[in-house]
């Protein structure tokens, strides 16, 4: 990922940013790290204050390209975790986004699973597994992030019923709510939670306090949470009463 990307998503998750941190964070000058935020500023992404600059919200996601490799190890070992928990012979719903694609990668070699995903990522990762059964949605395809959104996505979950639902978030804030960048995403998470006999959330830890517009769902609801790593102290409190639903990757032997 290129450093502008790095400094917006760094934004995004902070709310603003410094010139002199990113400068040490990057190891660049100062001037160079204004040229970035110039840059990101002159596209609408940013907002100049004195000495840095703020996240303009209701921004858009990252472009998918970007994300794909933002954070990917962390991602990957995520991905490993989750194909623990799953059987051969599961019906899966898969949700939009790179974490539940790489999920599916990771069960390219269960046998007999059933995918219904609106994730075309997730589907083409599986569609070489053995006697794997694939079912998408009608509809437009989301470019780049290659995802079909809308109401033919809404039915195709409405019409199954899953052993595990397996789905990311944009952003998880500080009382544990579920943050999408769009009310479509926000719907077709709840259904497809709704319609599986397990949840299973799938986020790293860059998510938590990161921010997007559409609210909906609460950590508290999913069966499993698997992140990476441990996030900032000030989830402490969220966390705590989550017990053995949360599931920490970077920590399981």
């Amino acid at each position: 990922m290129n450093r502008q990307l790095m400094i917006l998503e760094t934004a995004r998750t902070d709310g603003r940013v410094s010139v002199d941190s990113l400068a040490a964070a990057h190891a660049v000058s100062p001037h160079t790290i204004r040229r970035d935020i110039n840059a990101l500023c002159e596209q609408g992404r940013l907002r100049r204050l004195h000495g840095g600059a703020e996240f303009i919200e209701g921004a858009s996601n990252l472009p998918y390209a970007a994300r794909t490799t933002l954070n990917l190890n962390a991602k990957k070992q995520i991905a490993g975790q989750v194909a623990q928990l799953i059987p051969n012979g599961a019906t899966l719903f898969f949700s939009i986004g790179t974490t539940p694609a790489l999920v599916a990668d990771a069960l390219s070699h269960r046998q007999g699973l059933t995918v219904i995903t609106n994730n075309l990522n997730a589907a083409m990762a599986l569609s070489e597994a053995p006697d794997v059964r694939i079912i998408l949605p009608g509809g437009e395809l989301r470019l780049p992030d290659r995802d079909i959104l809308g109401t033919t996505a809404l039915a195709l979950f409405e019409g199954y019923r899953a052993d595990y639902a397996i789905y990311g978030v944009g952003g998880i804030d500080g009382d544990g709510s579920l943050l999408d960048f769009h009310t479509t995403e926000v719907q077709i998470r709840q259904t497809l939670c709704a319609n599986a006999r397990h949840n299973i959330l799938v986020a790293d830890a860059t998510k938590f306090g990161r921010r997007a517009a559409a609210v909906g769902g609460h950590l508290s609801e999913a069966d499993h949470i698997v992140i990476d790593s441990r996030p900032p102290a000030t989830f402490d409190t969220v966390l705590a009463p989550l017990n053995d639903q949360l599931i920490i990757a970077g920590e399981m032997t």
